[in-house]
């Protein structure tokens, strides 16, 4: 059995991707062996996943046992949880997910930003994948993990859990700087790599349009009004009018706020909700420009060819997010609102340059499931 773990189902946009990635990487390398996705919404992950891999189902121990531990601190939190992996009548309630992962053949943390200082119980995901290998003498993997910034005092215990991991895969340089000396360290980018292909992208006869917005309104270290003025700004520096815009959304209603507050000041603009993007594609193509907010757009949009701005709205955690990308070469400029950008032009990621990513990531996935 292969036991994934994953922020999956809340829904947002990029860590659907990247579950659905691995699950379909799994239905072609492993599709007669039972897989479980543990994860915060296994309702919603179910409806959003479920198919990809014939014998995938889905569970969310991991996650309860996080919630349920006492205290809110890393350190608390993983003690009480990997003492209830191998002591399961502390949380009784999930006995039979505790016992299921503990016999799991591979525990497989999959990527995203979700361990780190802003969701400190989440730490405890680490210690459970320890506790239940500890218990099956399976092994325990992470990939494309953003753990920056860490929680404080919490490096000690990320090192601690991550020696303990045969593989300890990170997206970004902040993030191997964390893991020091651990000898499993490697580093090759977000896990959505290994799932770029035209299956995510618009039919090549749909009109996209000529400038896309994706603007979140949550993690925001700069009040929604400053972010809207920015936007509103920016469009008609780069004489930009609203019928020439679209804007999608990445984790549903919470995309829509600021589109909402700058919508009758660029009149005409298209919405791509979640629901559209998922079933039919991201609007992203050459020629394009993008302005984004959120991380996994810009990574698509690049991959696409899109020219774009990255607006790193949390300098603590998405300007490390977005860095990893332009610092890959996904040929975008990060701007620092209020300053108006420069409308970029420079295109998005070089072919070469995202093939040798593509490739890094499924060299790693072969290690871990040859």
């Amino acid at each position: 059995m292969i036991y994934l773990v994953g922020t999956t189902g809340f829904p947002n946009y990029g860590d659907e991707l990247i579950a659905a990635a691995w699950l379909r990487y799994l239905a072609e390398a492993a599709p007669d062996t039972d897989v479980w996705l543990d994860c915060p919404s296994p309702g919603p992950a179910g409806v959003l996943l479920g198919g990809i891999h014939p014998r995938a189902r889905f569970t969310d121990t991991f996650w309860r046992l996080c919630w349920e531990a006492p205290g809110d601190g890393p350190w608390e939190t993983a003690a009480w949880v990997r003492r209830a992996m191998h002591h399961p009548g502390m949380a009784c309630r999930w006995v039979a997910g505790i016992e299921l992962a503990a016999r799991a053949r591979i525990v497989h943390v999959i990527g995203g930003g979700y361990v780190n200082r802003i969701w400190p119980k989440h730490y405890g995901l680490l210690a459970a994948a320890v506790g239940a290998v500890e218990r099956s003498g399976g092994r325990a993997v992470m990939t494309g993990q953003g753990l920056s910034p860490a929680a404080a005092d919490a490096a000690p215990l990320v090192r601690e859990l991550a020696a303990r991991f045969e593989l300890a895969d990170v997206r970004d340089e902040p993030s191997e700087r964390l893991l020091g000396d651990v000898t499993a360290t490697g580093r090759t980018g977000d896990d959505l790599f290994l799932g770029i292909g035209p299956h995510l992208y618009r039919r090549p006869e749909d009109e996209l349009p000529e400038v896309v917005l994706c603007l979140q309104s949550d993690l925001l270290e700069i009040p929604r009004p400053a972010l809207a003025s920015f936007v509103t700004g920016t469009m008609r520096a780069w004489g930009v009018t609203g019928d020439r815009i679209g804007i999608v959304e990445g984790i549903p209603g919470v995309d829509r706020a600021i589109y909402d507050l700058v919508e009758p000041y660029l009149p005409g603009m298209r919405f791509y909700p979640f629901s559209d993007i998922w079933a039919n594609g991201l609007p992203a193509g050459p020629e394009q420009v993008w302005l984004s907010t959120r991380f996994h757009p810009h990574m698509l949009a690049a991959a696409a060819r899109a020219s774009g701005v990255a607006v790193p709205v949390n300098p603590d955690y998405y300007a490390t997010k977005h860095r990893s990308l332009t610092g890959a070469g996904s040929g975008w400029t990060l701007a620092e609102p209020p300053a108006v950008p420069e409308r970029p032009a420079g295109g998005g990621f070089d072919p070469a340059a995202l093939a040798s990513l593509r490739e890094g990531k499924a060299a790693l996935a072969l290690k871990i499931y040859s």
